[in-house]
């Protein structure tokens, strides 16, 4: 706070400068990476999950046009993809082998280092704001399991029933899993990945750049199908599957969690950025390939505190969107460039 207030300070005594103007405000989400062809989604698939990603970037653009703070932005980006039944996060999210929900989510304020998570929980709407709420009122950064609820209950958050989240499509996931898992007990094989080859890798995450100059990233997924109970990935780990730092950027990683924890992949990006002075896209790749070497793959949302930023897969697909000062927004599902898309209005 009190750099803020030297630099305003600085501003008023001399005379109007770029580097007296407000910076430039942009938000960029992820849906999850992974295996995701055209040829398997439909046109109308494909139109469903371009309007679930419009619908995140319109709300959390119009926390940062309305001079709003860069965590609150990221946590309206995230609560739409919570919400919605497409991705592998609150409502929607993928069963593990019990067949139970279990959802972790993380978030970190670029401004302060202040970080907050929640892990295996399964009764808190959209754990990003139970995340939040760690971070805020508690001087812990996670608490997990019927802790992370009962503190959620404390803070007046929405409690469900697990019921909500629960999706047909991810109950018939789970017991194709478990039947795959069958066929290779059976056959006395070596036990399969957990990361199956048609997987789409989960989580969403978001990260922001406000008016003020700070930073900001959040995660939030339903883990892996299948996985055992009480697995938890990377996603609620600060510095594997979320990071943010002013002085160097905000990441959000979606991918094979044991590989971005192994590798610290989300903080690696930031000391790339930091340390090593590697732009946002360079930044990702080089740690893309830390992943890779150790047999994971995923993607990466990266924004620095002068609106550059980078969203990096090494996997066929990942769904992604951005938006800045301009109100422009671009949406992407496969390789390739984003295309521009209209924003709806936000709630």
């Amino acid at each position: 706070m009190r750099a803020i207030l030297i630099s305003v300070a600085l501003c008023l005594m001399t005379t109007s400068t770029p580097a007296c103007a407000a910076p430039p405000i942009r938000l960029v989400i992820h849906g999850g990476a992974g295996t995701i062809e055209r040829a398997k989604l439909s046109a109308e698939r494909e139109a469903e999950y371009t309007a679930a990603l419009s619908a995140s970037l319109a709300a959390g653009h119009a926390v940062l046009a309305r001079g709003g703070s860069s965590v609150d932005a990221v946590i309206a980006a995230i609560t739409v993809m919570e919400d919605s039944p497409l991705f592998n996060a609150g409502r929607g999210a993928v069963l593990n082998h019990e067949g139970r929900i279990e959802l972790d989510a993380s978030i970190m304020d670029g401004a302060t280092r202040g970080a907050g998570a929640v892990a295996a929980v399964g009764v808190i709407r959209n754990p990003i704001r139970a995340a939040e709420a760690v971070m805020r009122h508690s001087p812990h950064v996670m608490l997990a399991g019927a802790g992370a609820e009962d503190f959620a209950r404390e803070q007046g958050l929405e409690i469900v029933d697990p019921s909500w989240f629960r999706t047909e499509e991810r109950w018939r996931q789970l017991q194709k899993a478990i039947a795959g898992e069958r066929i290779q007990r059976d056959h006395d094989a070596e036990p399969a990945s957990p990361y199956g080859k048609d997987d789409k890798r989960g989580t969403v995450g978001a990260v922001a750049l406000d008016r003020h100059g700070n930073l900001a990233a959040g995660t939030s997924t339903g883990g892996l199908t299948n996985k055992r109970y009480g697995r938890i990935g990377d996603s609620p780990i600060i510095g594997a599957g979320t990071w943010a730092d002013n002085r160097s950027v905000a990441v959000s990683a979606t991918g094979t969690g044991e590989m971005f924890i192994r590798t610290a992949a989300a903080h690696s990006v930031a000391d790339l950025a930091r340390l090593a002075g590697k732009t946002p896209a360079d930044a990702a790749d080089a740690t893309l390939i830390e992943v890779a070497a150790i047999g994971g793959d995923g993607g990466l949302i990266v924004l620095d505190a002068r609106g550059d930023y980078a969203m990096r897969f090494n996997t066929s697909g990942m769904y992604r969107g951005t938006v800045g000062d301009d109100g422009v927004a671009r949406v992407g599902i496969y390789g390739g460039p984003e295309r521009r898309v209209s924003l709806p209005a936000a709630p």
